[in-house]
């Protein structure tokens, strides 16, 4: 068995740590708005999570993302910086970041999220000095359900030998289990219990603050 040392929890950090699922949505839709393109809001929520490189064509087609893809991501950071302030921690985000960090084990974030935003949240929710590694979109070519963005995330990590991933989204959930690792699903990005289990998630609670006294060894998976 691994020490807390060696062993990593890595955060997926929208709709994980920061309750700002369903402003990206919003924002997503305003930004579809300003092109006339009426996007179901629902529709758009659905693949909130997945990166902003595959959202459009998830939801619009491939012809709207080689003629609009770009100007649809500058339209959408500009309607989210609009409302960004109204973002909140999730309840137990910041005091679980910390507690683990306490008990010595490695955190990492990994978010397909805008960069920017990414680093934001570090100092919205106090725990910059607590996260050993942030990872997000700038790192990696393939935003999740693809592995790639934990595969580089435990690389930059140091003597790790076990990890878990926590997320919100079927895409996290996948995304842990192609790079060989567990996902623990929060109901807290709006998907539900049977959605997340169907992806392989290895526990479903609601949000940060009900894993404050999990047994952390009965998730860890080797990372060799």
């Amino acid at each position: 068995m691994s020490t807390p040392e060696t062993a990593a929890i890595i955060f997926d950090i929208d709709g994980t740590l920061v309750d700002s699922t369903y402003h990206h949505a919003v924002a997503w839709r305003r930004a579809f708005d300003r092109n006339d393109l009426p996007i179901p809001l629902w529709r758009i929520h659905r693949t909130v999570g997945m990166g902003g490189d595959k959202l459009v064509a998830q939801v619009a087609g491939d012809d709207v993302e080689n003629r609009l893809g770009d100007t649809l991501r500058d339209q959408w950071k500009e309607e989210y910086l609009r409302i960004k302030a109204e973002v909140a921690p999730l309840p137990g985000a910041a005091e679980l970041v910390w507690k683990l960090s306490q008990a010595g084990y490695q955190v990492a974030l990994a978010s397909s999220g805008d960069p920017e935003f990414a680093d934001e949240a570090l100092d919205d929710l106090g725990i910059r000095a607590d996260v050993a590694v942030l990872k997000t979109s700038d790192d990696v070519d393939g935003s999740k359900p693809e592995p790639d963005l934990i595969e580089v995330t435990l690389a930059a990590l140091d003597g790790i030998e076990r990890a878990v991933m926590i997320g919100d989204t079927p895409y996290d959930v996948e995304s842990a289990g192609r790079a060989g690792l567990r996902c623990i699903g929060l109901r807290s990005g709006g998907y539900s219990e049977a959605e997340l289990t169907e992806a392989g998630a290895a526990l479903v609670v609601d949000a940060p603050e009900d894993l404050m006294d999990l047994d952390w060894d009965d998730y860890l998976e080797g990372t060799a």
